[in-house]
């Protein structure tokens, strides 16, 4: 076994094992709001992950995930403060430190499932045309999963309790965005580890919509 494929194995085990511990903790009652506080420091091993995950491109991949940051605030300031993208939302206390409202990390949660996302289409043999339109479906359906359970783990909060239409919308279109610049600086590898965080993140918001919901 040679070195690469060492690190991609560590790097797996890193992200099940860190989705493992905080599924669990996140449901267990006594734990969950101790477990939950912790997610910007969730949110910053996996963004290291990514980063040590990549195989080729890597100044153009730091690139791309600090424009996906610098869209992300972006976007997210836009919606926060006039509602014009996603809809009326506020954010809660669980992802860390904010800047005028939003969350750092969230910047960052921008960039690993837009990354997370391009691991099928780099997967399946489809014309590259359609690779970031199928990227940009599975970041929405994330997303959607997300938004369950988003106010009850302190994260966001929707107006009246609401989740409009248009927030999936708005992230069709801005994560569209983004895997359009991703698959122009031909970012796209087959990669083993983004495939596994994309399955751990899907199952880990599986497992909070089944025992929150």
């Amino acid at each position: 076994m040679n070195s690469i494929n060492r690190k991609e194995l560590l790097l797996i085990f890193i992200i099940v094992l860190f989705y493992v511990i905080g599924a669990v903790g996140a449901i267990i009652p006594s734990k969950s709001d101790w477990f939950l506080s912790l997610t910007p420091f969730n949110l910053l091993l996996t963004f290291s992950v990514v980063i040590l995950a990549k195989k080729t491109s890597r100044l153009r991949f730091l690139l791309f995930l600090l424009l996906a940051f610098a869209v992300g605030i972006a976007v997210e300031l836009i919606g926060v403060h006039t509602g014009m993208l996603f809809g009326n939302y506020t954010y809660g206390n669980n992802l860390g430190t904010k800047i005028w409202g939003v969350p750092i990390v969230i910047g960052l949660n921008w960039g690993i499932v837009a990354v997370a996302a391009t691991s099928v289409s780099a997967a399946i043999n489809i014309r590259t045309t359609l690779k970031p339109l199928i990227s940009a479906v599975i970041m929405t359906t994330i997303d959607m999963l997300i938004e369950p359970i988003a106010h009850k783990t302190d994260f966001w909060y929707w107006e009246n309790n609401i989740i409009p239409i248009y927030n999936f919308i708005c992230w069709f279109v801005v994560g569209g965005v983004l895997q359009y610049i991703f698959h122009l600086l031909k970012l796209d590898e087959k990669n083993k580890v983004y495939e596994v965080l994309l399955v751990t993140l899907i199952t880990f918001f599986i497992v909070l919509n089944i025992h929150y919901l």
